[in-house]
């Protein structure tokens, strides 16, 4: 069955709606299941209208592709922890700025140079080259951006930023070369070398783009890329003439725009610096420095500590969700709370690898919502709690973001957890965290050491309760 294109667009314009309803209900835990339905729903009304579109051909072509992909896909729902969650998105990402490359190509080899005859014609021929340009550059910014992003989450190459020498006036280079090619592009009617030129430019670009950023910006890292990947798939819309590509690009560039910035300054963290590739943190970390002996505490002397508390703060981070320390987790603060413990969670903006890694995870072992805090609304709490139970987190809860102003986490606001009567920090060693810097708050006076799988030893913490 095939429809017109009028009508084509007004699906579209229903699936575009329903996109905006399913951000506006991820903005909220409470309502995020309901954005997820809307955005299936938008998605499914989009692919069918697609394929009922009289100007597409092979439909049995694309049915095939929407299976395979469909199997990968709920191969990898399956499978995946939701420790991976982020550097599926990554590579993710990585898919859709790969597509935005082929789909410019595709779209610039098949254009009619021929019947370019009138200066109108001459003028959409123009755009149509620019939008080729852009959507392969920022495609291909994006592919390999994300490679690199997917590597480092992964643990395939080090978390470190990558200082080469000169590397900010490499970036400079590799832009204001780019942009002369587009010149050269647009002015000699489509020049293959010069689009072939820009591609490997932006290749290494972004590639380098995302190495040269330290594992402690990585949650905005990804969460840029999805800004980017949105605008990929834009340009692949304007390549494609295609109204919903358009829209939904816009829709994921803007809103991953707005995330990023609001993720930096949640970190103090220049938002041009950091999707600059690190520009202006230059910092020396001192390896040597002596911050003391630390203490070591078991699951017992935990419990008792937590017995005779009347308020504790729980501070999850990424070992949380290695270990899947969520559930225990859960039935531990039960337990507290039925003790007539005042029990909260306090969730860093960046904890975790991504964007909200954390609440997710508390969702997931139904530790109510309304026990579970921001920064912004806790961090003022800490000086009046007797136990804080720092579950995995490292870098979220460093003091040196405070007290070290050559820290390369220097300004960053952080959990301060150390204003507390007593902290215990679940950790397998005193290995630094995903940033690579010593967290001094390991070595305090009121703060101990239980070494040992976050999940085993909530769990024997429990029992001894």
């Amino acid at each position: 069955m095939t429809l017109s294109v009028n009508i084509i667009n007004g699906f579209y314009l229903i699936a575009a709606l329903l996109f905006i309803f399913s951000l506006s209900g991820l903005s909220k835990q409470e309502s995020a299941q309901r954005g997820n339905l809307f955005g299936m729903i938008g998605m499914g009304i989009a692919l069918l209208a697609t394929l009922a579109d009289p100007r597409v051909s092979t439909v049995w072509l694309i049915l095939v592709a929407m299976a395979i992909g469909a199997v990968i896909g709920l191969r990898l729902a399956n499978k995946v922890e939701m420790t991976q969650m982020p550097e599926l998105v990554a590579i993710l990402h990585s898919f859709v700025g790969l597509a935005a490359v082929l789909v410019g190509y595709n779209s610039f080899l098949t254009s009619e140079h021929a019947l370019v005859i009138t200066t109108a014609q001459q003028t959409a021929f123009t755009i149509h080259l620019i939008e080729v340009f852009l959507g392969v550059f920022i495609g291909a910014v994006t592919f390999t951006g994300s490679v690199v992003a997917f590597a480092k989450l992964r643990g395939l190459i080090s978390s470190s930023a990558l200082m080469l020498p000169h590397r900010h006036k490499m970036n400079l280079a590799a832009g204001v070369v780019s942009l002369i090619l587009l010149l050269i592009f647009v002015q000699s009617d489509g020049a293959m070398m010069a689009l072939l030129l820009m591609t490997i430019i932006a290749l290494a670009f972004g590639w380098h783009l995302v190495a040269s950023i330290g594992g402690a910006d990585m949650p905005v890292v990804v969460s840029m890329l999805n800004s980017y990947s949105g605008w990929a798939a834009s340009a692949a819309g304007f390549m494609l003439n295609n109204n919903l590509l358009i829209i939904t690009g816009a829709l994921v560039g803007s809103s991953g725009a707005i995330l990023s910035y609001i993720m930096c300054k949640a970190m103090n963290r220049s938002f041009i610096s950091v999707i600059a590739g690190g520009f202006g943190t230059d910092v020396v970390v001192d390896e040597n420095a002596d911050y003391g002996d630390h203490r070591e505490v078991n699951a017992e002397s935990v419990a008792e500590l937590l017995r005779e508390a009347k308020s504790v703060i729980i501070t999850p981070g990424y070992g949380m969700a290695v270990a899947q320390a969520q559930y225990p987790v859960y039935e531990l603060s039960q337990q507290l709370i039925e003790r007539g413990i005042r029990v909260r969670f306090a969730i860093h903006p960046v904890a975790g690898r991504l964007p909200g890694h954390m609440n997710v995870l508390l969702a997931e072992a139904k530790v109510p919502y309304d026990i579970v805090f921001g920064m912004d609304e806790i961090n003022e709490d800490f000086a009046e709690t007797d136990v804080v139970l720092v579950i995995g987190a490292n870098d979220t809860v460093n003091p040196a973001a405070a007290e070290d102003p050559s820290s390369p986490i220097a300004g960053m606001p952080v959990l301060e957890v150390w204003q507390a009567k007593e902290v215990v920090v679940f950790k397998r060693s005193m290995n630094t965290g995903y940033a690579g810097v010593q967290n001094p708050l390991f070595y305090k006076e009121n703060t101990q050491m239980l070494f040992g799988d976050a999940k085993e030893s909530t769990e024997q913490i429990f029992r001894a309760l």
